[in-house]
């Protein structure tokens, strides 16, 4: 217990935060605190929205960009990340306030926080890069689906319908708009979307965002267009920590969805972080020290009424292009974000919903990246499925399920892929030292084959289906040294193939099978099989030998002067032929 104990602590001290973070921190501040006030503009307008989109408030939004913010930039593994309310994690948390409402989603992102820091000490970050691309493609097209759609009722300035399907409450929005247009609203979203849409052509440095809901509240309020909907009354400052939420009686109910927020979590946040290396160069991140990071964030949101965070890939990608260094940028951007909290609340109350509608419209078509889509969907038929697939599961079902479904489809089609590479060749004898009279009398009774490739429960059956198929013949030699690998339902398939040759009387004879391949024929009995009466060989020339001499003894061929043939007995180790 003492020594599990010394373990995780050592294990904790190595994701803290060391000397080399704060070096960088101190390397070039000024450039990194620019940054990080450009970030805060653009995250305002997000964090607000997707508080709105999840149905706990702008509030919400607000508090989880400042803590979450702080903390996954002290304790992530990344230098560039900038973390908080994403899109992505909206999708996921509209159907557990449904079902759960906010005390729900405090709870589960508490949960889930709790999990991604078991997985960063359990170190599961390396196994987050093999998630194949057209499922991260996918997932991306679905989650700019919804975030759209969800974004329907506050553009149309409809009262947001009930309903857990975002198609359902689309739906119900576009109803109620055609009982009663409000095109004030509409006006609202188009034009703050069409300022951002454009403004980014013309000017990508210039954030638009926040100068188009800037624009949209002046407006508003110098007209009195009451039919432009506000956020609402905001409190000032971020409220007092509390675990008030929490009921220790729902957490089995809620271990389902929290360990899909810890999923989504996980998965978008070392995305984003690989993303941000990418448009870099020289920066690594560690993928267990963000989600450690990450996990902290989640646990601390909730306390002070935030909603689960992940690593957001567009302020991350602004963070980068505004030049940050080091992660004191997305600590600005957090605190940033506090003083706003603090002391403009007021002002940040008035800003119509339509206006953060038009913002969230904007972002999700800003996330579909055809070149991208179309470069996936010409790769392969496979990756177009999977992607098709993907976005369509997301977009009918949920996130989780949606990326499930994409990795299972993935790994299906990877698996038939990898089992067509494997092949039974026959190949014609070598001659060695026989005459060619002697070489055509081998070959009337002799047929060798070559096994490439390699040899699992995907394609193996067809090896029994081929090698059933062999008649006229004596001896069968395998050629194994091409086997790259085998599992046991490759060896139990061969030793039925092996079986059945025998009982119709034909001998078979192996060469060259590799060292870490015995132990998987043995175990099955395979090797055993193969081992009756010397049949096993280390090269393919000493196999003919071996069927050379079957034969003679067999009265099928002549003798012939004695040579030396090496059949394989136990233990004996060997090298491939």
């Amino acid at each position: 217990m003492t020594s599990a104990l010394t373990r995780i602590r050592g294990r904790i001290v190595e994701l803290l935060p060391g000397r080399r973070d704060w070096a960088e921190v101190r390397r070039d501040p000024r450039r990194d605190l620019l940054a990080g006030l450009t970030v805060a503009v653009v995250a305002l307008p997000l964090a607000l929205g997707f508080g709105v989109s999840s149905g706990l408030g702008a509030e919400a939004g607000l508090a989880t960009a400042v803590i979450a913010g702080a903390l996954a930039a002290v304790f992530g593994g990344s230098n560039l990340q900038v973390s908080g309310p994403t899109g992505a994690m909206t999708v996921v948390l509209v159907p557990i306030v449904a079902a759960h409402g906010p005390s729900g989603v405090l709870t589960v992102g508490l949960m889930a926080g709790v999990m991604l820091v078991a997985l960063a000490l359990l170190r599961a970050g390396k196994y987050m890069q093999y998630v194949p691309a057209p499922v991260v493609e996918g997932f991306t097209l679905g989650i700019a689906c919804v975030i759209g759609l969800q974004q329907v009722p506050n553009a149309l300035g409809v009262p947001k319908p009930e309903g857990d399907r975002v198609l359902v409450v689309t739906w119900r929005a576009l109803e109620a708009f055609a009982e009663d247009p409000n095109w004030t609203a509409v006006a609202f979203a188009v034009a703050v979307a069409g300022m951002m849409l454009i403004g980014a052509r013309l000017r990508p440095t210039v954030p638009f965002s926040i100068l188009a809901v800037i624009a949209a509240t002046v407006v508003a309020q110098a007209a009195g267009l009451d039919a432009a909907t506000p956020i609402g009354d905001l409190p000032y400052g971020l409220p007092a920590p509390s675990l008030s939420f929490l009921d220790l009686g729902s957490l089995g109910s809620l271990l389902a969805p929290a360990v899909a927020v810890a999923a989504l979590a996980a998965l978008e946040s070392l995305l984003s972080a690989s993303v941000a290396d990418g448009m870099t160069v020289g920066q690594k991140y560690d993928p267990d020290r963000e989600l450690f990071g990450q996990g902290l964030a989640n646990i601390a949101a909730p306390l002070f009424g935030g909603v689960p965070a992940t690593g957001a890939i567009a302020r991350t990608a602004v963070n980068v292009r505004t030049g940050a260094g080091s992660r004191l940028a997305a600590l600005t951007h957090a605190a940033v974000l506090a003083v706003i909290v603090f002391a403009a609340a007021p002002l940040v109350s008035k800003i119509p919903l339509a206006a953060l509608a038009g913002v969230l419209l904007a972002t999700a078509i800003r996330m579909v990246e055809v070149g991208s889509l179309r470069a996936m969907a010409k790769a392969t038929r496979s990756d177009a499925l999977i992607l098709v697939l993907t976005a369509v599961a997301t977009l009918a079902l949920d996130l989780v399920y949606a990326v499930v479904l994409g990795l299972v489809v993935a790994g299906a089609l990877a698996l038939r892929a990898v089992a067509k590479q494997a092949r039974l060749d026959q190949v014609p004898l070598d001659r060695g030292d026989h005459s060619a009279e002697e070489h055509a009398l081998l070959a009337e009774h002799i047929v060798a084959y070559r096994i490439d490739g390699p040899l699992f429960f995907a394609g193996a059956h067809r090896f029994l289906l081929e090698l059933a198929e062999v008649a006229d013949v004596r001896v069968v030699i395998l050629r194994m040294s091409r086997v790259t690998t085998i599992d046991a339902t490759g060896a139990l398939v061969l030793k039925d193939a092996v079986a059945k040759l025998n009982r119709r009387g034909i001998v078979v004879m192996t060469s060259g099978i590799r060292p870490g391949q015995r132990q998987v024929l043995d175990s099955v009995g395979a090797l055993e099989l193969l081992r009756l009466e010397g049949r096993e060989y280390v090269t393919t020339p000493e196999a003919i030998q071996g069927a050379r001499t079957y034969l003679e003894c067999a009265g099928v061929m002549p003798p012939l002067p004695a040579q030396t043939s090496r059949p394989i007995s136990e233990g004996t180790e060997e090298t491939v032929g």
